[in-house]
């Protein structure tokens, strides 16, 4: 009897063992499904995925196989699953970091914690170069960015027309979730122009005469004439002196941008007579929209622009960028006759 009990309790003991092996097999399994780094990035120590707005559950997936970065797509999936992810897809722009595990992937990726971007535009001219810009950085597309320029109704909502739309944007890093739209993207251009103009610089419009949009377009027009930030005052304050005497601004940049040839080195006698509200040398007072979007330092400019009696200015003939300043046509005259004789002769003809 004595033998049976000791033989029972042998086998019972091995059972126990096995089961207890079986468990931890197990156990160590479902650890590995959910802990163990999953994520394959060689030589750098994070990845960015993308999920557009829309994006299923299969969407996901494919875009994570797509960029190569998952090790093992059944342990996620199956993770997945159990967190009921696929009733929980947010669109944006996911940071995946190296060693990251199912675990944490999917938590991110539930809980929409998505990664910011810096949404960045300069050196924009045309509706389409901003709209291109735009739409490398966030989701929203170029032509719908296009549309909403171009829509009248939308934007006289907002004390803008078609021409003068481009004077909403303030050049700057602003942060955005990746998958803002077209929409979104004006209405937060709108509350940044308003924030703006409120630091101190719409008592400024007061002391110059000149509207927030009027301030926009001129200082467009300063911005193309010189890249010189420590001249951009003075030059600023010859079109205003112009502007009060009703005198045409006579700006070879406005022509350039009638014309549609922003390459052009020299603006000749043939070019003034294009007619367009742009060319201010056929017509008076400023033209009815911005020419680019100026910088900050040159909207800046205009409004503290410099006091003073100049009524023209020329290119230097030392091609330095800066200008000479004249308060008479004859000495204008004179130095715009010395830079043509430096054009002439560096054989720059267009």
């Amino acid at each position: 009897m004595s033998l049976k009990k000791t033989s029972f309790g042998k086998y019972i003991l091995a059972v126990l063992i096995i089961v207890f092996i079986a468990v931890l097999s197990i156990s160590y399994n479902y650890y590995l499904k959910i802990f163990k780094s999953n994520i394959v990035i060689e030589n750098k120590e994070f990845e960015y995925i993308y999920i557009p707005t829309g994006s299923s559950f299969y969407d996901v997936k494919k875009i994570l196989l797509d960029n190569n970065i998952i090790s093992d797509i059944n342990s996620f999936l199956w993770l997945a699953e159990k967190k009921n992810y696929k009733n929980h897809v947010y669109p944006g722009k996911y940071r995946i970091n190296k060693n990251m595990n199912n675990n944490e992937l999917i938590n991110m990726l539930r809980s929409a914690s998505q990664e910011p971007v810096n949404v960045i535009f300069n050196n924009i001219r045309t509706k389409s170069d901003l709209a291109g810009k735009i739409s490398k950085q966030i989701e929203a597309d170029s032509l719908e960015i296009i549309a909403i320029l171009n829509n009248e109704s939308y934007l006289a909502e907002n004390s803008l027309n078609v021409e003068n739309a481009m004077t909403l944007f303030i050049p700057n890093t602003y942060e955005f979730y990746w998958n803002t739209n077209a929409s979104s993207f004006f209405k937060r251009m709108l509350s940044e122009n308003n924030k703006f103009w409120i630091t101190g610089r719409t008592d400024k419009l007061e002391r110059i005469n000149l509207t927030q949009t009027e301030v926009i377009i001129l200082a467009s027009i300063v911005e193309e004439e010189t890249q010189k930030d420590d001249e951009k005052e003075r030059l600023a304050g010859v079109y205003i002196n112009r502007l009060n005497k009703g005198m045409r601004l006579q700006a070879d940049p406005t022509v350039k941008f009638a014309l549609g040839d922003f390459e052009m080195k020299r603006v000749l006698l043939a070019h003034l007579s294009y007619d367009s509200p742009y060319n201010t040398y056929k017509y008076k007072g400023l033209p009815p929209g911005p020419i680019r979007i100026p910088s900050i330092i040159t909207i800046d400019a205009v409004l503290n622009y410099e006091q003073h009696n100049y009524l023209y200015f020329c290119a230097k003939d030392d091609f330095s960028g800066y200008h000479e300043f004249a308060k008479t046509l004859r000495q204008h005259n004179i130095n715009a006759q010395k830079y043509q004789s430096a054009l002439n002769k560096n054989r720059v003809f267009k």
